[in-house]
């Protein structure tokens, strides 16, 4: 019997309790994506989630648009761009979003996605409100979802036909690139 998307995420989720939280994947700055990219969309990871504190602020510091996204009440997103400065954050529920006003149809180049795993053909599971697959159609922007070690899955993840696949999942270590 195969596994459902929602007992899938307990498990991650449980599991990413004895993770190490303090883990980095500044690594893919070092990719050909990334160095091509001029702008860049993210998120503000919050509790077991792959940090991206430091990510986002290289992205900055390096002089790229850096944008980070906003929940809509359909549970779609819209993009802000962000300057780093906390000031410009507000909390919802357990995320933090940015303060602003948002870009209309934003030209992005890349964007981190979080990812609680994905298998071998870029099928990511999230973490279950959709709003990633809601918005990806619209970016043309190359993917890739950060995940612990282990999190890359031999194993076939259900999919659903409004499933947005990655491009690629960076652990710690490495990028697994998947078209």
């Amino acid at each position: 019997m195969a596994i459902s998307k929602v007992q899938l995420r307990t498990e991650i989720r449980e599991d990413r309790a004895f993770k190490d939280l303090k883990t980095s994947w500044r690594h893919i700055f070092n990719s050909a994506e990334f160095a091509s990219a001029r702008t860049i969309a993210s998120y503000l990871s919050y509790g077991t989630e792959p940090s991206t504190g430091d990510l986002n602020e290289e992205i900055i510091k390096s002089g790229r648009t850096l944008f980070l996204p906003r929940v809509l009440k359909d549970n779609d997103l819209e993009w802000v761009a962000w300057d780093g400065k906390t000031s410009s954050l507000s909390k919802k529920g357990k995320i933090q979003e940015p303060t602003g006003s948002a870009t209309t149809e934003p030209e992005i180049d890349l964007i981190i996605i979080p990812t609680l795993c994905a298998d071998r053909s870029g099928t990511r599971l999230g973490q279950g409100g959709g709003s990633y697959d809601r918005a990806l159609p619209k970016l043309s922007a190359w993917r890739i979802g950060l995940i612990y070690a282990g999190e890359l899955s031999n194993t076939e993840i259900p999919n659903e036909a409004h499933d947005v696949k990655l491009n690629a999942v960076a652990t710690p270590d490495l990028i697994v690139r998947f078209n």
